[in-house]
């Protein structure tokens, strides 16, 4: 390696130790499954804000939605736009019911637990179907952070991607698996800061060292669609359909389905921070986006006459490091300052990873063995079992992220898709509509959930999928078609009781 690689090496190493540091300290405090999933519901704004909105995002953050505006152009900041009109409503309207819910709904330490208590489900067909639907869509979400920390590793050092891949994935296990919940969103937090001040710096750099007119350098760029790449009605070298820009609004109907996002309004300690952590989370979202955005506009000039993608050059993904290896490379000091940088994608990979982790964690020791294989065990053999599962679910990960040409933007839409569509109909109606019962709630999570396996998985059309041959987000669809399976179900169903509708009125009627 150069003395430059090595220098920018150190920070990162600097940066893992640190993380792991993070991970024993909270360890020793870890000592029931309450606090390994939830923190004891203790966390205060900052952390819980900064952690939500790291986990959030992941490496799609730094590398996809850059990589997108970099390749087609600024039409790609529709999902942005979709992306920060969901974080508003679901920091909003959902995030304090659902607190308030999930503690009056016999204290519910996971969303599972929280779809059983809230409906009274004594067979336990939510939590067996909810948990399933947890461990399938986040084995695919957690493959797409390790895959995009396999391309950093690759990108910057020139690491075979699958040793790269392997690092990766030993660092984010080491912390999850020792520090559970507190350890993830402090580490988050750290991240989500460290994600920002990137974020915000790199492309403000590269634009005072640009030679020429901005929109100029980008219209005129060798690159396909040059000339349209500022129109954001424009996808590439062709306009937008209708359909197109709906799909990418559509993303923001994800949100109020996440359950490592969710967890965070139910860990925070009081209503008065959450409120302190709806504003904190907004501001960080309107920054962070609008700053990605830039990040894919602004490389485009900078590191033109390289044009991304082509001719065995890196990946449009891998913009952001393009820029920090050009910016950061002519000083002694200016490496390691760039290896800083670089540690904010790595953060942005751990963040959603660790939190991805931690919930599939949840639901297979809490939801699945303790209410389903062993009914009295303990505290401490759920938090046992809950550590096994953070390291099975890892190496299944690696496995599905092995595949180098893997797209980070692919492999997070479809877990995206899934997540939200079988879990954001059934927590919107639960929190707002009185009348909504356990068949429409079961209905809801497994017509949603299958509903973008059958429109992204199953060629039905011409050897194409739905999804391929419509160009409709599976979001959409998903969301769409469990919203009317809960009302209909519902209506035509047994009221719920009135014991059911009595912790309903109360949540309602709290401020």
């Amino acid at each position: 390696m150069s003395g430059t690689t090595m220098i920018i090496l150190s920070a990162f190493v600097v940066y893992l130790v640190f993380m792991i540091v993070i991970g024993v300290v909270y360890m020793k405090k870890t000592n029931s499954s309450e606090d390994y999933f939830l923190g004891g519901r203790g966390l205060n704004a900052w952390v819980a804000a900064l952690s939500a909105q790291a986990s959030d995002m992941s490496g799609w953050l730094l590398m996809g939605l850059p990589g997108a505006i970099y390749s087609l152009g600024t039409g790609q900041i529709w999902i942005a736009v979709g992306l920060f009109i969901g974080t508003v409503l679901n920091w909003v309207c959902i995030s304090h019911r659902l607190r308030k819910y999930t503690i009056a709904a016999n204290n519910s330490l996971t969303i599972p637990a929280y779809f059983e208590n809230r409906f009274q489900d004594k067979k336990r067909i939510l939590l067996l179907i909810s948990s399933i639907v947890i461990v399938v869509f986040f084995l695919v979400y957690t493959a797409s952070a390790l895959a995009a920390g396999g391309k950093l590793f690759n990108t910057v050092f020139g690491i075979d991607y699958h040793i790269a891949l392997a690092i990766g994935a030993a660092v984010i296990l080491c912390y999850t698996f020792m520090g559970g919940f507190m350890a993830v969103c402090v580490t988050d937090f750290v991240q989500g800061t460290l994600m920002l001040v990137g974020l915000l710096i790199v492309p403000l750099v590269a634009y005072f060292m640009l030679n020429g007119n901005l929109g100029n350098l980008l219209t005129q760029s060798g690159a396909p669609g040059g000339a349209a790449f500022l129109n954001p009605l424009e996808n590439g070298e062709r306009p937008y359909t209708f359909v197109e820009i709906f799909s990418q609004l559509a993303w923001g109907l994800g949100y109020c389905g996440m359950p490592h996002i969710l967890t965070r309004f139910m860990a925070v300690k009081s209503e008065k921070e959450l409120k302190k952590s709806s504003v904190i989370a907004i501001v960080w979202d309107i920054l962070s986006l609008t700053a990605a955005c830039f990040i894919g506009i602004i490389g485009r000039a900078y590191l033109y006459p390289t044009v991304l993608g082509t001719e065995g050059a890196s990946s449009a993904e891998s913009v952001f490091i393009e820029m920090i290896n050009k910016l950061f490379s002519s000083d002694l000091a200016l490496p390691f300052i760039g290896g800083i940088f670089l540690c904010g994608i790595l953060a942005a990979i751990m963040s959603t990873a660790d939190s991805q982790l931690l919930v599939t964690a949840s639901a297979a020791s809490e939801d699945l063995y303790h209410q389903f294989v062993k009914k009295d065990a303990d505290s401490k053999e759920i938090l046992t079992v809950a550590r096994i599962t953070v390291i099975a679910v890892s190496v299944i990960a690696f496995v599905i992220a092995w595949n180098p040409d893997s797209s980070i933007m692919g492999l997070v839409s479809n877990a995206w898709a899934g997540l939200g569509s079988a879990f954001g109909p059934i927590v919107v109606m639960s929190l707002f509509w009185r009348r909504t019962n356990l068949a429409g709630a079961v209905a809801g999570i497994a017509s949603g959930g299958l509903t973008v396996i059958i429109w992204d998985y199953i060629p039905l059309v011409s050897g194409q999928t739905l999804g391929s041959y419509t160009g409709l987000y599976s979001l959409a669809v998903g969301f769409a078609v469990s919203l009317v399976m809960i009302i209909i179900f519902s209506l035509a169903t047994k009221e719920p009781s009135k014991e059911i509708t009595d912790v309903f009125d109360q949540v309602a009627s709290m401020k």
